[in-house]
């Protein structure tokens, strides 16, 4: 599926400096970032949040997860009054925004919303942005990304915790160790 003309036509009428880079088919900000060796901070995760107030979207690293509560603290700080803020069901942006689920652009603007950005992401230099395609994404100077996007920059995530494998791997020994034990006892018990 390639970049739609509605978004490149967008960044070129504003003179965007920008480059699409080719890759194999990506559902998420993970995958893109193995597929194109980059670092998870180097890749922009978007996503679509739904308030009483209406609709915003989201943006931040890959390496980071969201923090509602955080984000609500930021919108209100900026005088937005919301009550509520969640992640919508994937229906919603397909009505909305007539995209497919996970196809949602980085570029709010060109759909009307307004654009959350975590400050985090002003330690790259060049992200790699959702373009609107699974094959194909945007390589753009961040300074570029906020100079055309104008968005709310704030910080509204948390670091993702991944367990290290190893750790993994002795909650499994022992698992199996556990259930070892109880056929053994279960055997002797029909002896």
């Amino acid at each position: 599926m390639p970049i739609p003309k509605q978004i490149t036509n967008y960044l070129d009428k504003r003179d965007a400096k920008y480059a699409i880079v080719t890759h194999k088919k990506v559902y998420t900000a993970y995958d893109a970032a193995q597929t194109l060796k980059k670092k998870l901070d180097e890749i922009v995760k978007n996503l679509l949040i739904k308030t009483d107030k209406g609709f915003v979207l989201v943006l931040l690293p890959a390496s980071k997860r969201l923090d509602l509560k955080q984000l609500k603290k930021l919108m209100n700080s900026k005088g937005k009054g919301v009550k509520t803020v969640e992640i919508p069901k994937e229906g919603a942006m397909v009505r909305l925004l007539k995209v497919k689920p996970g196809a949602l652009s980085a570029f709010g603007r060109l759909h009307a919303l307004e654009v959350y950005m975590d400050k985090n992401l002003r330690k790259v230099k060049k992200a790699i942005f959702s373009s609107g395609s699974f094959t194909e994404s945007f390589e753009m100077a961040m300074k570029e990304f906020e100079k055309l996007e104008e968005p709310v920059v704030g910080v509204f995530t948390e670091t993702k915790k991944f367990k290290p494998i190893k750790k993994v791997f002795k909650k499994i020994k022992k698992t199996v160790k556990k259930a070892t034990k109880n056929v053994k006892k279960s055997i002797k018990k029909r002896k």
